[in-house]
């Protein structure tokens, strides 16, 4: 068993334990790919969302947030292109019957070259010291070149095939390539099959008069009918935006790697309306404001990289990924996409209603080209909590375990500390909690010793502890403790409000953003 594997086993074992998430229906075994949110999962799920919707819509004065239904006319999603065109192309391995994504299996293949030019980059690094230039060696060393240059060949043939849906040919990739299950090393392949992802419903008080219908497989179709009507309402002008949250459903077939991929999920989307012509600017201004708001979260750059789309989407002219470093590689986090005028032209020509924009400066209506930006928000919490778990070995020879989350996501802000459960000190704790719940979310803890309470509020992700002891009742002073550094400051509790609500404060967490994009 690999150290990724232990490492994201790790994981999932500690968001059960601390009550992050678990698997739904889990007193019945479970359900496949679906999970639920525990007491402090949803604290964390509901910050990343304040913290994006804040960013996206509060700091914007030209993006408008709405909530669109989850049913929707079924002629949407024909509109949209689902009906035809939502497939994965699915492939079985004969001897371990597991089914897999064709696409992913040879997207991991070649990635594996990318890691073995990189090991290439990082050796010279190490051997030429400052001196080294890293472009001109990617350009010169011809074993990095072979390495890329047969990973960029690898994608360019898949793209190809996908495109002309020509699943033979994925397949002939997957043998020429010799790519192997993962489970049981055979190489022993069926074909290759195309299978739609949407969730059918129906919808009527009988059978005979229902309608059938989709759980919407995506959230952006909901902003895209609603165009004309937020335009119009909101009385906005180009360029303008409309962000949406909400859940999204997808029959996933290969559904794994904890709450990664799951076939109920939660979508962070906006949609940018703009002028035809200026797509190209725009793609690239938003790529480097979705990253500067991950950045500021202070997760290190290092963890991110963009991966430009080899296969285009019927609807894009661009299409890059944020790809995060999750404890099994790099994957796809956030997607920004130039969707061009497809899906407003497209629900114009299926609705038969004129769903464009009148330019005033132009003195003419046409539809807006599109740019899109979409985060996974059950993707997101994974990225933020698997590089937040961290084991630190300690100047005393013992190790801790310790979930560093950005304090201004962490479900529980301040843990108070009563030394001993008497002399009155757990009644300051609770004079302490009572002033300032109203601002943060706090918890009291009273068991065990207090470094035992310590330990427990750092693997919990707890960024501030507050013990209340003897002295406290002498000066009215408390210790303040860090949860990443471990540093304790003696405070008095009139200061204890402002210096928190700075380390929590949502608006200096958010202006880091400007480091990022000044």
């Amino acid at each position: 068993m690999t150290n990724t594997n232990d490492s994201f086993k790790k994981v999932i074992s500690h968001a059960k334990e601390y009550g992050y998430v678990v698997q739904s229906s889990e007193i019945y075994d479970g359900l496949g790919a679906v999970y639920d949110y525990l007491q402090n999962g949803v604290e964390l799920k509901n910050n990343i969302k304040e913290y994006w919707w804040k960013a996206m819509v509060q700091l914007h004065e030209n993006i408008l947030g709405i909530d669109s239904a989850i049913f929707m006319h079924p002629t949407t999603w024909k509109a949209s292109g689902h009906v035809d065109a939502f497939n994965d192309p699915l492939i079985d391995n004969k001897d371990s019957k597991k089914r897999y994504r064709a696409d992913v299996l040879i997207e991991e293949h070649a990635e594996k070259l990318l890691q073995k030019a990189h090991k290439e980059i990082n050796k010279a690094a190490k051997r030429f010291g400052d001196d080294f230039d890293e472009e001109m060696f990617k350009e010169t060393n011809p074993r990095v070149q072979s390495y890329l240059s047969k990973r960029e060949d690898i994608l360019q043939r898949m793209a190809k095939h996908l495109d002309a849906n020509d699943l033979n040919a994925v397949k002939e990739l997957i043998l020429e390539l010799e790519i192997a299950c993962p489970i049981s090393g055979s190489k022993n392949w069926t074909d290759v099959k195309q299978f739609n992802l949407m969730f059918g419903t129906e919808i009527g008080a009988s059978a005979e008069n229902s309608m059938k219908l989709y759980l919407r497989p995506e959230t952006a179709q909901g902003i895209f009918v609603n165009f004309l009507q937020v335009q119009k309402s909101g009385r906005m002008k180009l360029p303008f935006g409309i962000a949406q949250i909400g859940k999204a459903f997808r029959n996933e077939i290969v559904a794994r790697q904890f709450i990664f991929r799951m076939r109920e999920f939660e979508q962070m989307e906006m949609q940018f309306f703009i002028k035809p012509g200026t797509q190209h600017e725009w793609y690239e201004k938003w790529k480097k404001r979705r990253l500067a708001w991950h950045l500021s979260l202070g997760l290190d750059k290092e963890n991110y990289r963009f991966h430009k789309h080899e296969k285009l989407a019927h609807y894009a002219d661009a299409a890059a990924d944020i790809e995060f470093n999750f404890p099994f590689g790099f994957k796809e986090l956030e997607g920004i996409h130039s969707r061009t005028d497809f899906d407003l032209s497209s629900h114009e020509e299926h609705s038969g209603k004129k769903i464009q924009y009148f330019d005033n400066d132009e003195n003419k209506s046409y539809v807006p080209y599109v740019i899109e930006t979409s985060i996974g928000v059950d993707r997101m919490f994974l990225a933020i909590f698997s590089k937040a778990l961290q084991e630190e070995s300690l100047e005393n020879g013992t190790t801790r375990t310790v979930l560093k989350l950005p304090a201004i996501l962490a479900p529980v802000k301040v843990a108070v500390l009563p030394l001993i459960k008497k002399d009155g000190l757990p009644e300051i704790a609770h004079q302490i909690i009572d002033d300032l719940k109203w601002d943060m979310n706090t918890v009291y803890d009273e068991k065990d010793a207090v470094g035992r309470r310590y330990r427990r509020q750092d693997a919990a992700g707890t960024p501030f502890c507050i013990t209340v002891d003897h002295q406290t009742i002498e000066d009215r002073t408390v210790t303040l403790r860090y949860r990443d550094s471990m540093e304790q400051k003696r405070l008095s509790i009139e200061e204890l409000k402002p210096i928190l609500l700075n380390e929590v404060s949502m608006s200096s967490w958010l202006q880091r953003m400007k480091n990022f994009t000044d």
